[in-house]
């Protein structure tokens, strides 16, 4: 596995003005496999867009390594990294504290009395986007850890994350306007439950909307 970086050029309209749309995004990383585009046989990419000290990120998990002149189309010239993720899955252990980072569409699937097949509804509100996490947790072979808080009348335990970030990118632009949905990047501790299926999380992702910047979580050691 390759864990891939690139600073996106974002102060140079021109060369960036093709990504006003998830869809566009995904376009990008897609192209940056050209190998994989010309055989017909795509793998899953997991990605997201970070932004770190004003700068923006693409940042991409992938099985085979990608095309860097591919990857800087959008990028700033140079600043493309990629690197080996095997190191990391393998040291990996149970018990083990890490910091995370994700960014998730926090959604449920709404069905109506006498309908086969519900619809996908976004959480909205901050609190269902926390509930949404911690029920994946143990599941996805972690546990979010918890921590105490200081109160005026009572210390109060709560889950040692926070969301950082909310917003509604769009997915597909079509005549000005498109469907939009609900980005939320989280970040906090978390304890290794279940090696094998956090493996399996941090490779495969979490929640709906992969293929357009959602599910991908990464992990460093707790600070």
């Amino acid at each position: 596995m390759y864990l891939s970086r690139v600073e996106i050029d974002s102060k140079n309209r021109a060369k960036t003005k093709d990504l006003t749309h998830l869809g566009a995004y995904h376009n990008w990383v897609e192209q940056s496999f050209p190998e994989e585009v010309a055989a017909k046989q795509r793998s899953r990419h997991l990605w997201r867009i970070d932004q770190l000290a004003g700068k923006r990120y693409l940042l991409i998990l992938s099985e085979k390594r990608p095309d860097v002149t591919a990857l800087e189309k959008y990028g700033v010239s140079e600043s493309a990294m990629v690197k080996s993720y095997d190191h990391l899955l393998d040291s990996i252990q149970e018990g083990q504290v890490l910091q995370f980072r994700l960014t998730a569409n926090p959604s449920y699937r709404a069905k109506a009395v006498g309908a086969k097949q519900g619809r996908v509804v976004p959480h909205i509100t901050v609190a269902q986007q926390r509930l949404w996490l911690a029920d994946r947790a143990e599941k996805s072979g972690f546990q979010l850890i918890k921590q105490t808080v200081a109160g005026e009348a009572d210390d109060k335990t709560t889950l040692a994350f926070d969301i950082v970030s909310r917003d509604w990118p769009v997915l597909h632009r079509k005549a000005g306007h498109g469907p939009r949905l609900s980005r939320v990047t989280f970040e906090g501790l978390l304890r290794v439950s279940d090696v094998a299926e956090f493996k399996q999380t941090l490779t495969q992702g979490i929640g709906r909307e992969k293929a357009f910047g959602m599910g991908l979580m990464t992990v460093i050691p707790e600070a």
